[in-house]
């Protein structure tokens, strides 16, 4: 797999998750009913940094869990290997709130849908919103990001990388074929 070009550096990330973080204020009228949940592995240092940046602004914190959708998948059967489980981690009540569910690229739907699944079995939330970095196109699924720090039409063939310093030690978004 080669690299065919770089998408976003440490500055354009940063960038677009204030940007993020200004339109989940602005789209809700301020934090009051609002939690974020990362979609594990990635989705999650992104949460985390969403949540940073609306206490900036704000001046109050946003509670901020994880999600495991490993046993949500749809694919498993195709895959045919032991899953194995991180746990999910949402020590906070979701009941009448607005989830904004938060991972790193959306593609088909089918990790949204996986994550859809199991923010349901936890609780009811008033509304349920999705922020991701990265929207590459080619939906399988009727979904779509409420927020996008960036979109990138995609060939199929194409995959988008992102890695985070929490997980990768450096910040980048990447298009590889």
């Amino acid at each position: 797999m080669r690299e065919k070009a770089q998408l976003m550096d440490e500055k354009a990330i940063a960038r677009a998750i204030t940007r993020v973080s200004h339109e989940i204020i602005e789209k809700n009228k301020g934090i009051e009913d609002i939690v974020l949940v990362g979609i594990k592995t990635r989705g999650v240092p992104i949460a985390n940094r969403i949540s940073n940046k609306i206490e900036q602004i704000e001046g109050s914190n946003v509670n901020t869990g994880e999600v495991d959708i490993t046993l949500y998948r749809d694919d498993l059967k195709q895959i045919n290997i032991d899953p194995v489980l991180n746990g999910s981690n949402i020590d906070f009540d979701i009941n009448d709130k607005i989830v904004i569910l938060v991972d790193d690229v959306l593609y088909t739907g089918r990790t949204v849908r996986g994550a859809l699944d199991a923010i349901m079995d936890i609780g009811r939330p008033k509304a349920i919103q999705l922020a991701v970095l990265v929207d590459r196109g080619h939906r399988e699924l009727p979904i779509r990001a409420d927020y996008v720090g960036k979109n990138v039409p995609t060939s199929k063939h194409e995959i988008i990388s992102v890695k985070l310093s929490e997980t990768d030690e450096e910040d980048s978004v990447t298009i590889n074929e």
